[in-house]
């Protein structure tokens, strides 16, 4: 496979923020879409680089969702020698009986009830840490989202420790775009699988991201700037409140 791009990018930010450690085992959680099928096997090119010393297994969650057909990744994965674990749950019938007001599924409880079991199915494999497929892009839309309807300015950390849990997670694709994955997903052939969740194009993310790719045909510059004032802490300037009585 052809994974350069994918793996310079993932060196830079295993780099700056320290993502991979002798000896780690890494349990990659894959859904089965672009962004975690080219992730599990760019890890598993980056562990055979000579100075690295780590293993990468792929946990796959079955969440339940219909005609969710995994025979091609699981081939894929066969024939290069990259593991992927199927782990069953019951997350979609648990989802379908707690839905939102509107009568949709929750995506922030469907969220929870993932990441707990990938850490469950990562401590039951001995992973050391868990890696997600979450890139560029995601990061900036996780931002808005957070401006928009949290009122905070915040998204999701290339690296985050969880002592509740004692579970490490890295997201490696924090340099890639979504275009470097898309390409390298149809340079080397690599298989996915189309998410049957009745959510997939109607959730808050979708109309950021729409949002946002209006924003770039406007102002170009404006994507990379974005991944820069992520970690451009020297120009940080926000309100600081000298009251000691606020809320």
């Amino acid at each position: 496979m052809n994974l350069q791009t994918i793996l310079r990018k993932i060196r830079r930010a295993d780099q700056d923020y320290h993502l991979i450690e002798d000896g780690d085992v890494i349990g990659v959680g894959v859904s089965g879409g672009k962004d975690s099928m080219v992730l599990l096997c760019a890890l598993q090119m980056y562990s055979r680089f000579r100075d690295k010393n780590f293993r990468v297994m792929g946990i796959h969650i079955e969440m339940g969702f219909p005609d969710m057909d995994f025979s091609q990744a699981d081939a894929f994965c066969a024939r290069w020698g990259i593991a992927l674990h199927h782990y069953p749950s019951q997350i979609y019938e648990i989802l379908k009986r707690n839905l939102a007001k509107d009568g949709s599924l929750q995506c922030s409880l469907c969220s929870k009830f993932k990441k707990a079991t990938v850490i469950t199915a990562a401590k039951e494999l001995g992973c050391t840490k868990v890696a997600f497929g979450h890139h560029s892009d995601d990061a900036v839309e996780t931002l808005f989202l957070n401006m928009i309807h949290g009122g905070k300015i915040a998204t999701f950390l290339p690296k985050m420790y969880m002592s509740r849990t004692d579970t490490t997670f890295i997201r490696p694709l924090i340099y890639c775009h979504e275009s470097d994955i898309q390409q390298a997903l149809e340079h080397n052939a690599i298989p996915y699988v189309k998410s049957t969740c009745p959510n997939d194009g109607f959730t808050q993310r979708q109309d950021i991201k729409e949002l946002l790719q209006q924003l770039y045909v406007d102002y170009p510059m404006a994507k990379g700037n974005f991944i820069y004032m992520l970690h451009n802490q020297k120009q940080l300037a926000l309100w600081q409140t000298e009251n000691d009585d606020h809320e």
